[in-house]
């Protein structure tokens, strides 16, 4: 009757734990938690997880807490199957020494009859070989006693793991659909949060295109923006290594910038007159600061947006040092192209998105650069094999630098087809 209670209470225990991590993995899911950094759909297969094994450890520590016989089958089961072996190879050695013991015994009655002068002799080895048939019987019966405990103990522990392994069988059943529930919902999540993504992006580049709107309004007005505020019209790594030559530095790009100013305001006249005006006490102060050691870089930007057409450009000097922006083969954004998303228009939107993160991420750390440096027609190749891809294919791209760049240097990217949505499936382009 007890093995009856304790597969009940197996049963009520497990359907608690199934429903309980049930609720928790949907609350995991719908609440987007996350654990250790995870994202929430790795998170939501942990708890699930966690969940299975916590009712395979607390039914099996249910059985062994009830069933003393479970304990000596899980624990004993190597001794007692070493104890029968031993007992058989002693059966078996004393058959052995009963059928010397019979052949000695027989031998010795065949030469009772010509061994009458050593009858003394012949009288004491029968003797000594019924006393060892009689220690061969006594321990063959103790070993057929031994082996029929072990036999009868190992068929107790048998029936006693029917049940048990029964149960853990549902259990791994109910353990698998309640994986396929949350794979299931968190298939939904992650469509929920592609659309959010899209909306928040969409919402972002109309509060982009808006602030320039209003930034530019009374420009636009006017007439056509070439070059915005803030924009460098020309740039420079200069370390020097004499005295004054920082004046000549300075003149040269100032004629540089002159020249770039011309060619946005006045294309097709000859650049014969100075257009760009900058402030004399900041020359001066540039022609200081470019006196102390290091490598600086040094840009002239518009101070205001200038339209086609003017002759005036306010600019002022920018300098700061030079530094490492990027490294040979730092992955500078991350994007993936989901199953659904296999339009060519499609493709190319999230590469350009892919291209637009990367220059986001070069600007943040320092680069001066107008734009990014890639190969046209790999990247109509790329665009090309995603769009044929398998259908439910989901595909993750990266923009990797190609090159070490300083703050001026330009940014040369590859951007690289690293791997598919189905396990086991990998690879590069």
């Amino acid at each position: 009757m007890s093995g009856w209670l304790l597969i009940l209470a197996l049963l009520v225990l497990g359907g608690v734990l199934s429903t309980l991590g049930d609720r928790l993995g949907s609350t995991v899911g719908k609440a987007r938690l996350s654990l250790f950094n995870l994202r929430p759909k790795k998170t939501a297969v942990v708890i699930t997880a966690l969940t299975g094994s916590l009712i395979s450890a607390i039914s099996l520590g249910l059985m062994l807490l009830v069933s003393e016989r479970l304990r000596m089958g899980l624990f004993e089961l190597d001794q007692i199957q070493e104890r029968l072996q031993n007992s058989r190879a002693s059966l078996s050695r004393s058959q052995r020494e009963l059928e010397r013991s019979q052949s000695e015994l027989s031998q010795a009655e065949r030469g009772r009859s010509a061994a009458l002068r050593s009858s003394r002799e012949a009288v004491a080895a029968r003797q000594t070989a019924l006393r060892g048939r009689q220690r061969a019987i006594e321990s063959q019966h103790k070993a057929e006693s031994q082996l029929s405990m072990a036999q009868g103990r190992v068929s107790s522990l048998r029936r006693e793991l029917e049940p048990l392994q029964s149960e853990r069988r549902r259990l791994e059943k109910e353990r698998a659909r309640l994986s396929r529930e949350v794979s299931g919902r968190d298939a939904e999540i992650r469509r929920t949060e592609t659309e959010l993504t899209r909306v928040r992006q969409r919402i972002a580049a109309g509060e982009k295109e808006l602030k320039d709107l209003e930034t530019n309004v009374i420009a636009l007005r006017r007439g056509d923006v070439v070059i915005a505020s803030g924009q460098p019209l020309a740039s420079a790594k200069v370390k020097l290594e004499r005295e004054g030559q920082a004046r000549e530095v300075i003149n040269a790009l100032l004629q540089q910038s002159n020249l770039v100013a011309y060619q946005k305001l006045l294309p097709g006249l000859k650049p014969d007159q100075q257009i760009l005006l900058v402030p004399r006490n900041d020359i001066e102060r540039l022609e200081k600061l470019l006196g102390r050691s290091g490598t600086w870089v040094v840009s002239i930007r518009s101070a205001a947006n200038v339209l086609r057409g003017e002759k005036r450009v306010l600019a002022f000097p920018d300098l700061r040092p030079n530094r490492r922006v990027v490294t040979q083969g730092d992955v500078l954004a991350r994007t993936s192209l989901e199953a659904e998303e296999a339009s060519p228009e499609e493709v190319r939107n999230r590469l350009n998105l892919l291209l637009a993160a990367a220059f986001a991420k070069v600007q943040r750390q320092g680069s001066l650069v107008d734009g990014l440096q890639f190969d046209v027609t790999r990247f109509n190749e790329l665009g090309r094999a995603l769009s044929e891809r398998p259908d439910g294919l989901v595909a993750n791209l990266e923009a990797v630098s190609m090159r070490n760049a300083d703050t001026p240097d330009p940014i040369v990217v590859e951007l690289r087809w690293v791997s598919t949505g189905k396990p086991g499936d990998q690879r590069r382009r």
